[in-house]
């Protein structure tokens, strides 16, 4: 290994290693790895939001070690990972000088520093597309099937952790495109397919609630310069911190002198130029251009070898931007050195707050996919969400989570609906309220059909209402609404649904359509596009129980 790994290298490697232990070790989850928590209890070939990755991974960690380090210790191999696969995708043989500047690189890009500990999908796309470029890079100097082979299964490796990896391997392709005419290319194909095949038939049994979330039913809002575009183009100097000029100098330095650094660059230009398109339509989350910290360290690297003036700026910058990085994992972990209450603050505490309150009995939060599951990592006790009109579906509508709570005694908080048992202050200073309901109803897979979409006000529907539950429901228990949504799908009103009760049946039978005929009522606002139907069992909010139909307005 010191042939590729030198002795410097592997120094600076393992207290890199070794810092990311500490700070999983020390630091207490983020709200989304606590939600990935819950993904690993129940491993599955897909979950709502995103490919199984990541849930793995945390399956992996929590045998070798339990709480935050349980969760991490994948994310800890992987970033290490990381930096020695992008140390060999770099030829120069000046790098041996310069290894400190390598490392300060590494160590001083805000989210390849961050995702060197925490477990999240971005954690492993960006090793596998480290891996991925590597032997590609390989293939391109010689082809082999063997090679053909590894890069599809590094290529499924890929889309499991996130569904941009596609973006990944679109641009690469494009770089190349006489790869469309190689048959080892095909072999690479087919590989990947095979391999992800299982995740494919998920979507399919699922009926591909995923893909059908992130592209037709997650709420937008109205475009604005600031808040979209012009953010998304803060966001390309965030990912980069100190170094962005260092960067972004190098990118349009940089020459495409073979297929490899051609295909680095398009990756780069892909991202950039997709994104900053996709700004027009949607507000872009920094994360999702992470990916392109992996071919910029290559292409920065490769510049500071020659260029002098970068190399003293990396080497300055990244002396500062470490000290800064250091203070923030600092802060990760004694809130004091903070300046706002984060996410890794007082979790520990709010979970035992509860627990002292109301026991052992489960805790329903209301509209957190978050919360339930972050609740549960630090009390072992169980929890769900009930989300209602005016959230968002997770994976705790999808999975039996449910089932293990319904007829039960539980504790349900809220932030909204004032809960006439217990108060419990938040970490914020906000107040949860809280009330135990001894006989806890939840019918939220029940599902609301419409026979056809694009309805107005006042016209007279039918609503089929599927039972896909194994039991009988009592329609005394069920009480029927209509949400109301603006032109980005966002929840602006609800109103209960005039049904007459006394003409229906007095259960909708297990596996079995109840047929509903209803008017539609006129929305207080007139700027409403879509409607949504839910269904009430607890006297609380009503729940997310259809798909948006398009709203024609009133006749």
């Amino acid at each position: 290994m010191s042939d590729k790994f030198p002795k410097l290298f592997l120094v600076f490697l393992g207290v890199l290693f070794l810092l990311n232990i500490l700070q999983s070790f020390f630091t207490e989850l983020i709200y989304d790895e606590a939600y990935y928590w819950y993904y690993a209890q129940d491993l599955d070939w897909g979950y709502f939001d995103h490919p199984p990755m990541v849930a793995l991974m945390i399956k992996l960690g929590s045998l070798f070690f339990d709480g935050e380090l349980g969760v991490r210790f994948l994310s800890c191999l992987f970033s290490a990972g990381t930096a020695m696969v992008l140390w060999l995708l770099i030829d120069n043989p000046k790098k041996l000088e310069y290894q400190p500047h390598f490392f300060l690189l590494v160590f001083s890009l805000p989210l390849l520093n961050a995702y060197g500990f925490l477990t999240l999908p971005d954690t492993p796309l960006l090793f596998f597309t480290a891996v991925f470029l590597l032997i590609y890079k390989s293939f391109l100097q010689k082809e082999t099937a063997i090679k053909a082979i590894v890069l599809g299964i590094i290529m499924a490796a890929m889309m499991y952790s996130k569904y941009h990896a596609a973006l990944v391997i679109i641009f690469v392709l494009l770089s190349n495109p006489i790869l469309l005419k190689n048959k080892l290319s095909w072999l690479a194909l087919i590989v990947s397919l095979v391999c992800y095949a299982p995740h494919q038939f998920w979507l399919f049994d699922n009926e591909f609630v995923t893909l059908n979330f992130h592209m037709n039913e997650r709420p937008n809002q109205a475009y604005s310069f600031e808040g979209f575009t012009l953010g998304y183009l803060l966001n390309l100097i965030v990912i980069f911190g100190l170094l962005f000029p260092v960067m972004y100098w190098a990118l349009f330095k940089s020459k495409e002198k073979d297929k490899f650094s051609k295909a680095l660059r398009f990756l780069v230009f892909g991202f950039i130029i997709f994104f900053f398109i996709s700004s027009f339509n949607r507000r872009t989350q920094t994360q999702w251009v992470v990916v392109i910290c992996i071919p910029m360290v290559v292409l920065a690297f490769n510049f500071i070898l020659q260029e002098i003036k970068a190399r003293k700026w990396v080497f300055r910058l990244g002396l500062v931007s470490t000290a800064l990085l250091l203070y923030a994992r600092i802060g990760l972990i004694y809130e004091p050195l903070f300046p706002v209450i984060y996410e890794t603050h007082g979790n520990k505490d709010f979970a035992q707050r509860i627990v002292d309150t109301v026991g052992d009995i489960p805790v329903v939060f209301e509209n957190s996919y978050r919360r339930p599951s972050m609740f549960s990592f630090y009390s072992q006790n169980p929890s769900y969400t009930q989300n209602n009109l005016f959230y968002r579906y997770s994976q705790y509508a999808i999975d039996d989570s449910e089932d293990k709570i319904r007829n039960k005694k539980v504790a349900y908080l809220s932030k909204y609906y004032k809960g006439k048992d217990f108060e419990i202050e938040y970490k914020d200073g906000s107040v949860f309220y809280g009330e135990i309901i001894d006989d806890f109803k939840s019918y939220r897979k029940l599902k609301c059909f419409l026979e056809e979409d694009g309805v107005a006000a006042g016209d007279q529907v039918k609503i089929k209402v599927f039972n896909p539950y194994s039991f009988d429901i009592q329609i005394q228990e069920l009480k029927f609404y209509i949400g109301f949504m603006n032109a980005y799908k966002q929840m602006r009103e609800s109103e209960p649904l005039v049904v007459d009760y006394s003409s229906l049946k007095s259960s909708i039978p297990s596996k079995d359509t109840l047929l509903l005929k209803t008017k539609i009522p006129k929305p207080k606002k007139p700027e409403m596009k879509y409607i949504r139907f839910g269904i009430l069992e607890n006297g609380i909010y009503p729940g997310i129980n259809s798909s948006p139909y398009k709203f024609n307005g009133s006749n």
